[in-house]
């Protein structure tokens, strides 16, 4: 029997506005099934309980999705159908509610490859594992948030920045971030990547601003990037 995705959702204490779908990482290569005590899924949990923090009372649904293979698998793009299949069922349960995807490594290429579902408005693509030939024509009207660590070696940050500077002719704003010291892992500095993810998205599903002083530099950031502001460093 072949493995199925699993997509688990925490609902709000009040009617869902929008939803945040968190996509974990993976291998290149892989056809062994993910489970859920693997690192990769392991490290969005973080992400997935900041989002919840910050949106649970305005209305934030929190999703996470559990691939079928850990492999993104050549032209197979194996998480990509996942993804959209967990679409498919956020759109059932939570009708006209918008959508932002959270992705990391391969969960981050996952979200930019599925950008273009209708219920879609922004994407952060965190440490995303970017190739040269990927598309850009689904993040057209989206607004995309592009995280990377200065010291990530296992993905590249000069190829999220170029794809970033390549969607800016077509998305509604772009921003690409460097935070410095960090690597692949997004340890060093977690709460920052957990603030700029949280806020990110609760200002372009929910339409809430930063609620911190603007002499905050995590955010004077994050006001930056959602202006639209093309490359920034923190």
């Amino acid at each position: 029997m072949s493995p199925a995705p699993t997509l688990l959702v925490t609902d709000p204490p009040v009617p869902t506005r929008a939803v945040a779908l968190v996509l974990h990482g993976g291998r290149a290569r892989s056809a062994a099934p993910t489970s859920a005590r693997q690192l990769a899924g392991l490290r969005m949990r973080p992400f997935a309980s900041s989002l919840r923090r910050g949106g649970a009372a305005e209305g934030l649904a929190v999703a996470r999705l559990r691939y079928r293979v850990r492999g993104w698998n050549g032209a197979d793009q194996a998480p990509v159908p996942d993804t959209r299949w967990a679409l498919d069922e956020l759109a059932r349960r939570f009708p006209e509610a918008p959508v932002a995807l959270v992705g990391h490594s391969m969960g981050g290429r996952a979200a930019l490859y599925a950008a273009g579902y209708p219920s879609v408005v922004s994407v952060v693509a965190l440490a995303p594992w970017i190739e040269p030939e990927d598309p850009i024509d689904q993040l057209a009207g989206r607004r995309l948030l592009v995280l990377h660590g200065s010291r990530d070696r296992m993905t590249s940050a000069r190829r999220s920045a170029a794809y970033a500077q390549r969607v800016a002719t077509i998305a509604t704003s772009v921003s690409y971030v460097r935070v410095d010291g960090e690597a692949h892992a997004m340890l060093r500095r977690a709460a920052l990547w957990h603030r700029l993810t949280t806020g990110f998205v609760l200002a372009t599903v929910l339409g809430f601003a930063p609620a911190e002083p603007a002499a905050d530099p995590v955010t004077k950031v994050l006001q930056e990037a959602l202006a639209g502001q093309a490359s920034l460093v923190v």
